[in-house]
This record gives structure tokens, C-alpha cells and sequence, in this order.
């Protein structure tokens, strides 16, 4: 029997491991040395190419990362670190992530974890590493999550003649589709959560979002050393870096680990204590989402394969099968996104994407009253700021395709 969560005191960071002949990662974390998580990453065992003696500080700041879904569970006031420890550098690069990353969990939780999360250090204040051979500066590893966004990364990289692979994390079946479609080489990672989180989630422990776009950066970073990739590029838009909400006198923002502050912070973390010579890249970040849209219409070949519904990664509340319907038409992502591709496309493509019209859903009304800024504020999802969505719905109303739909005439 679980002891209740309240009690656990400390969270320790106990140990992480790659075992290179079976392609595995594992993670391991504790509470209070009485309950122990161990999260695995299986990786394809073809085509190592390690190059350089920093790869186990790779696999810490994976490790150090991934904490954050355990920790979450009740917040103890003690963090403890097993494996090597950190310079006061890097505990303060983990203690923002960790603060900012959990905004929106704080909030929706009524809690306050500005700066009270405190990762230890050595007295050291830097860590000095023997040169290392760089990695292929002329491979491209880009993560890829099914939306518009990497497709217009992968399009430019393309256009380039850059040698590209792509990294995803799981398999999901409209992923698939869209992989096969780019027909570029593809790894997948099989992240296994530890079962005891999920079983303390079912009996009540503390829980909420988490900076996922963090933990994938720290993935593909490990992925870049192990096979020999020169770059890993990011697909995160400017209008990331604006938050949600004020929450104890600081800004909550959902999109945190998506902003140009947490990708400088994390590019600094990783020339400085990983690999100087590999490069963390982002060609989106001056666009916002529209500019984004406006690119991505350019290619079709896509309409019918990519997905910004977040609806589709989650496991149904009564079986274990991924959803496999595109959008669910009732989410802040679905009605963004019909938002901005209306204010480039014709009803008739509209249709063949989204497969239903969005603007005739009176339920969506006060979605897209705070999607405007008329009321309330930004939702918590992945979605672009008040000032875009307004010009979207100028340029569609300009359109006039859409002019009779509830939403056109309601707002």
C-alpha cells in the first residue's frame, strides 16, 4: 500500500544508465528512498556514433529533467541528487526550469513554488571537459510532433538540401502517416512511465502540465550525441514567450519551455556543460503563428495528415487506444487553428482539413472571446496571442467565405 503523498519529505535524483545492446535508457527517481520510479526511453541500436566523453552529462540533464513529472506529485521540500553533482550553474538552470515549467501546475494547484524549489550544488563553479571531436555538422535532427510547425521546419531544411532526420517520441498512427508522407529517415522513442506514477496520480497526488518541450530538447540532445548529429532544430514561435497569467506577482505561462528565454537558457546549458560544437536551432522563433499558417499553406500534400489537437496524444478515459480522429473541434488548439488557416484558405480546404466548420460551433464562442482577448485570459494551451488572432480574423472576415457563421457575426 502507497503511503500518502503529503508525507514523502524528500525527492532524490537516484541514478540513470544507458545500456547500449539493448538501446535503453532508464531513469530513476525515489521519494524519500521508499518509493522508487524508474522511467525507461528505448532507442533503435543501429548506427551509434558516439563521439564524445561528455554523453553521460547528456544522459543528467535527461535524467535531472524527467524528474520534474515525479517531483510534481507532492513538491517535497528536499531535493536530493545521487549522481554527480551540480555546479551552482547548473542548479540554477534546473531550479528555473523547474519554477517556470510548473507555473501553470502551481496555479491550477493554488500553490506558490516561486523559489521554493532549491536543487543543491558543490562548491565548485565550473567544470572544465577535455576537448572532443564535433559531431556532423551537416545532420539535422528535428523533433517532430504531427503539427504545422516542424512541417514548415522540415520544408526550409529541405528547400536547403540539409541532411534531415526526424525524432519522434512514441508511434501514434497519424504520425505515421505524416513520416511516411515526408519520407525522411525517422528515430522513435519509446518512453515508458514508471507505473507507480500513474498509480499515485489515480489516488489523488498533485498533478498538471509539465514543460514537455524541456524534456524533448534534453531527448534530443542524448539522441544528437549518440548518432552523430551536428544540430537539433526546434519549431517554437515567438508568441510562445508571451504568458497566460499572473500567479503570486510573476507571469504564468503554459508555451514556458517553448520561449526564447528557455531556449537560450537551454542552448547555454548544453554548449557549456555538454557539447559546444552542437548546435540548438530554431528558424521559427521571429515568426508568430500566423506568419507560420502563411507558410504552411504552401504545401497541400499536408492538409489532410497534420494535426495541432492535443486530444489525439491522450489515452481515452475508457480504453487504451489513441484517438485517431484529428480534431476534436472543442479545444482552444482546434479553434485556433481554424482561426488562422481560415484566414488564408477557402471554405472548401477548410472543410477537407478540419472536416466540419468550426465557425457554426456556438459552444466555441467564449473560447475564442479569450482567444481575442475579449474576456478572461490566453488559454493554457499552445496557442498564439490576442494581437494574431485579431488580425486572423480580419483577413478571414475580409474573405467574406466565413461573414454568416456564428462566430463571424457574434464577435
Amino acid at each position: 500500500m502507497l503511503a500518502p503523498v503529503q508525507t514523502y519529505q524528500s525527492f532524490n535524483f537516484d541514478s540513470y544508465a544507458f545500456f547500449p545492446e539493448e538501446g535503453l535508457i532508464e531513469l530513476r527517481y525515489s521519494l524519500d528512498d521508499s518509493l522508487h520510479f524508474t522511467e525507461t526511453l528505448q532507442l533503435p541500436t543501429t548506427n551509434y556514433q558516439l563521439q564524445t566523453i561528455n554523453f553521460s552529462a547528456a544522459l543528467q540533464m535527461l535524467h535531472l529533467l524527467g524528474g520534474i513529472s515525479y517531483y510534481k506529485t507532492c513538491c517535497p521540500k528536499k531535493i536530493a541528487i545521487s549522481t554527480e553533482p551540480l555546479t551552482k550553474d547548473q542548479a540554477e538552470f534546473f531550479q528555473a526550469v523547474y519554477e517556470n515549467g510548473l507555473g501553470e501546475f502551481a496555479y491550477k494547484n493554488g500553490m506558490n513554488l516561486w523559489g521554493k524549489i532549491v536543487f543543491p550544488h558543490a562548491s565548485i563553479q565550473s567544470k572544465s571537459h577535455k576537448p572532443h571531436k564535433p559531431n556532423n555538422p551537416t545532420k539535422y535532427l528535428v523533433p517532430i510532433g504531427g503539427g504545422k510547425d516542424s512541417i514548415v521546419t522540415i520544408e526550409r531544411l529541405r528547400a536547403e538540401g540539409k541532411d534531415i532526420t526526424l525524432l519522434r517520441m512514441g508511434k501514434h498512427p497519424l504520425i505515421d502517416q505524416l513520416v511516411e508522407a515526408m519520407r525522411l529517415p525517422c528515430i522513435t522513442v519509446e518512453r515508458t512511465i514508471a507505473p507507480e506514477l500513474l498509480k499515485l496520480n489515480a489516488e489523488g497526488a498533485l498533478n498538471g502540465h509539465v514543460p514537455i518541450t524541456a524534456y524533448l530538447s534534453a531527448l534530443a540532445v542524448v539522441i544528437a550525441e549518440l548518432y552523430g548529429f551536428g544540430a537539433v532544430v526546434m519549431s517554437n514561435e515567438a508568441g510562445a514567450s508571451e504568458g497566460n497569467v499572473e500567479h503570486f506577482g510573476r507571469a504564468v505561462n503554459h508555451q514556458w519551455s517553448k520561449s526564447a528565454e528557455a531556449e537560450e537558457m537551454i542552448r547555454g546549458y548544453m554548449q557549456k556543460f555538454i557539447n559546444a560544437n552542437l548546435g540548438y536551432e530554431n528558424p521559427l522563433r521571429e515568426m508568430t503563428e500566423l506568419q507560420i499558417v502563411g507558410e504552411a499553406v504552401r504545401y497541400p500534400q499536408y492538409f489532410e495528415m497534420f494535426t495541432s489537437c492535443n486530444a489525439n496524444w491522450k489515452l481515452s478515459a475508457v480504453s487504451s487506444q489513441l484517438s485517431t480522429s484529428r480534431w476534436c473541434a472543442a479545444c482552444p488548439k482546434c479553434a485556433f487553428a481554424f482561426l488562422l488557416f481560415a484566414a488564408y484558405l477557402p471554405k472548401k480546404e477548410m472543410m477537407r482539413i478540419f472536416g466540419k466548420n468550426l465557425f457554426e460551433q456556438h459552444d466555441l464562442l467564449p473560447l475564442y472571446r479569450q482567444l481575442l482577448g475579449i474576456e478572461g485570459f490566453k488559454p493554457f494551451e499552445c496557442v498564439g496571442t490576442p494581437e494574431e488572432c485579431r488580425e486572423a480574423l480580419a483577413m478571414m472576415r475580409r474573405r467574406s467565405e466565413f461573414s454568416d457563421t456564428i462566430v463571424a457575426q457574434s464577435l
